[in-house]
């Protein structure tokens, strides 16, 4: 009764890598959001480095339409997928892209962007205003036709060069220049994909999932909240800093991505957390304090519960994790911490369920370190896990060992189950776990993670104690129905619609009133 007479607001969720077609805390975060959030249709607009044909989710009515961009497949996302551009448009757009307009008209703003990429301090409000430039280009020429022509190329190649005479650095590969190039060309492809028209778009990092929202924002005028999970530019720069690329693709790449996240926190109507220590980096690169927020993740208690061990793990010692296997979530450092165990505890069995196949490379290193320490029966690659509440019942503690995580649902999902839970002190997990209910420790800290599992494993009295008490904490603080609450109001609020809903009240109790008087 109160929605009467109001359409649903519409919903645009930009996401990188992740849901529908990879699972993840992040997909499981949409998931619920797809699912639980009323009056909203949603669109999701799925950025992936591959054309995938499968969701890895059922998805609910909800879910209005997706819309896929593999940006970096073997062949560009349009000769995968029609964006819903007339062929005789297509056509018109090829035929007037001439090298004159591309001089005249798109040459300058290029170089505004690679020299903004360069800067010491980045010009925002000339690259907002150049990303915005671009986009118009975008609309009556050809994207493909402009970013590859001889011109652009050469004009990258002289600002490369002339700024690394400026560092002093005297000689480049064409390698790095073509390698930077190439990221150029692929990160701005959603500037020339259109959206379906949107009231929020909704970005899931502060980085280039971008671009399409602030096309959304063009075309329509929509609102932007970005969604904090993991810090984008954090992780962009761990994993930057550990890479093996020159220095003038480093500082490329680290310098792109620096001014994508400032633009994002920019054009943001609202910046939502997952934890308070996001927020240090959301002020470092310029967020302004009063679009920043914190809706903590919410789970379903009574579907993550405490279950008995399953028959063929009982009188086995057991620790299980949830984790997709890739760097960031140091399995390394479990598998070391494995064999601490091991130590102590030879029977001691770890369980990782997660998709094996997201990085194959970390996956080889991951399996050669079992190897090398002699746990193969000791530590599990079990892959994916159909039934995720089952999963924590099969340990009697879980682990988490990850260098880098926004608010994790893992830790949630064990804590509700009544298991107790060992970590790294990353992100948000401190806010979640507690003295009460888990050990924290330093990342990479193997030797700490170990004996604090071996601690639990050890002593029943104490893990039961730690189990009831995190499981308590969730039922207190991180259920579904408050999280999904925050999330109705923040759409709604976007879309002006809570005022409009009030007046519905309003004007439904003095119906009802006057009626019955």
């Amino acid at each position: 009764i109160i929605y009467m007479g109001l359409k649903n607001t519409k919903v645009l969720m930009i996401l990188e890598g992740t849901y529908p077609y990879n699972g993840g805390g992040v997909s499981t975060w949409a998931h619920m959001l797809c699912n639980k959030v009323e009056q909203v249709d949603f669109t999701l607009y799925s950025i992936n480095a591959n054309f995938e044909t499968e969701y890895k989710y059922e998805l609910s009515n909800a879910v209005k339409n997706v819309i896929q961009v593999p940006l970096w497949a073997p062949y560009e996302p349009y000769d995968y997928i029609n964006y819903g551009k007339e062929y005789y448009k297509i056509v018109n757009r090829k035929e007037h892209t001439k090298n004159n307009a591309i001089k005249k008209l798109f040459i300058p703003l290029f170089e505004n962007l690679v020299y903004n990429f360069y800067k010491e301090e980045t010009d925002l409000p000339l690259l907002n205003d150049t990303i915005y430039q671009m986009w118009l280009f975008f609309q009556k020429y050809d994207y493909k036709q402009t970013m590859r022509s001889e011109i652009v190329w050469k004009t990258f190649c002289e600002i490369a060069t002339e700024l690394l005479s400026e560092a002093n650095i005297k000689h480049t590969s064409v390698y790095d220049l073509t390698v930077g190039m190439r990221w150029i060309y692929r990160f701005l492809i959603p500037l020339s994909i259109d959206v379906p028209e949107t009231d929020v778009a909704h970005i899931t990092l502060s980085g280039f999932p971008i671009i399409p929202a602030l096309v959304a924002k063009y075309k329509y005028n929509s609102k932007i909240i970005t969604s904090e999970h993991g810090v984008f530019i954090r992780e962009r720069l761990l994993a930057i800093n550990s890479s093996d690329y020159s220095f003038f693709l480093k500082k490329l790449l680290i310098k792109f991505s620096e001014s994508i996240t400032k633009l994002a926190y920019l054009n943001s109507d609202k910046i939502l957390s997952v934890n308070k220590f996001n927020m240090k980096w959301e002020r470092m690169y310029g967020a302004d304090e009063n679009k920043i927020g914190i809706i903590y993740n919410g789970i379903d208690h009574l579907l993550f519960k405490p279950q008995q061990k399953p028959k063929h793990l009982l009188g086995i010692p057991t620790v299980v994790a949830a984790a997709r296997i890739f760097d960031l979530k140091d399995i390394c450092t479990m598998i070391k911490t494995c064999e601490i165990v091991k130590q102590t505890i030879p029977n001691v069995k770890f369980l990782v369920y997660g998709d094996k196949t997201a990085v194959p490379e970390y996956t080889a290193e991951c399996e050669a370190l079992i190897k090398e320490l002699a746990l193969k029966d000791n530590f599990i690659l079990a892959g994916y896990h159909e039934k995720p509440h089952e999963l924590f019942s099969e340990g009697d503690v879980s682990i988490l060992t990850s260098i880098s995580e926004g608010f994790p649902y893992t830790v949630l999902e064990s804590m509700s189950c009544g298991v107790p839970v060992v970590a790294t002190d990353v992100g948000g997990v401190s806010e979640a776990l507690d003295e009460n209910s888990g050990f924290i420790c330093k990342p990479k800290d193997f030797i700490a993670l170990g004996n604090s599992v071996i601690e639990l494993l050890q002593n029943d009295q104490l893990r039961l104690k730690k189990g009831a008490y995190a499981r308590q904490k969730v039922i207190d603080n991180f259920t579904i129905n408050t999280f999904i609450t925050k999330y109705e109001h923040e759409y709604l609020s976007l879309n002006n619609k809570e005022e409009t809903i009030a007046h519905n009240v309003l004007n439904l109790f003095k119906n009802e009133v006057k009626e019955a008087s």
